[in-house]
């Protein structure tokens, strides 16, 4: 009996140390097929990487604080609709229809603006162009209903203004550097 159980305890072992060879050789073989290179002399895939401007990094630390302003826009429509501000006397179900429709789009858009101006992606300020159309129109052109405010119309012009401005030097500091690396120069 002890024979067979060490005969037996024998193949077993052979048999592990066969399959961790196999495991061995398999490694081994993927090795060989990968191409032997070192990490560090690997080459971009570009030649050169464009750099950003001064131009662009304000223009992105611009969108991001608009961004940030367009994110506590959203939270106080939000707050306003729950109940949590204005002692509770701008819930959705005690408004007027108007500031029922203009809040809730306005909850709605400048978080989504916000978003979208943060990721610096072409629709963030198409969103934010909407919001603030809306609260153009509200305080602006509806003032009797939903009451006069000077100041954010204020600051909507000030931004969009700020915001033509930044387009208009990316769009020159990009025509500056097509002119200096075009092809067609004597």
């Amino acid at each position: 009996m002890p024979k067979s159980k060490s005969i037996f305890g024998i193949t077993r072992a052979l048999d592990m140390i066969e399959r961790r060879l196999r495991v061995v050789r398999r490694v081994a073989f993927f090795k060989k097929m990968q191409p032997q290179t070192d990490v560090c002399a690997m080459e971009t895939d570009s030649p050169t990487i464009p750099k950003r401007t001064l131009a662009d990094i304000l223009f992105i630390l611009f969108l991001r604080l608009v961004a940030v302003s367009c994110f506590w826009f959203g939270l106080q429509y939000w707050a306003m609709l729950v109940g949590y501000s204005l002692v509770g006397a701008g819930r959705f179900d005690l408004l007027s229809l108007p500031w029922k429709v203009a809040s809730t789009s306005l909850a709605v858009l400048f978080p989504v603006a916000s978003l979208g101006l943060w990721l610096t992606v072409s629709w963030g300020p198409v969103i934010w162009v909407l919001a603030a159309g809306g609260q153009i129109l509200m305080y602006g052109l509806l003032p009797d209903i939903f009451g006069p405010n000077k100041l954010i119309i204020l600051l909507h012009v000030i931004v969009a203004v700020v915001y033509w401005i930044f387009r208009l030097l990316l769009w020159l500091e990009k025509r500056r550097y097509r002119r200096e690396v075009s092809v067609d120069l004597p």
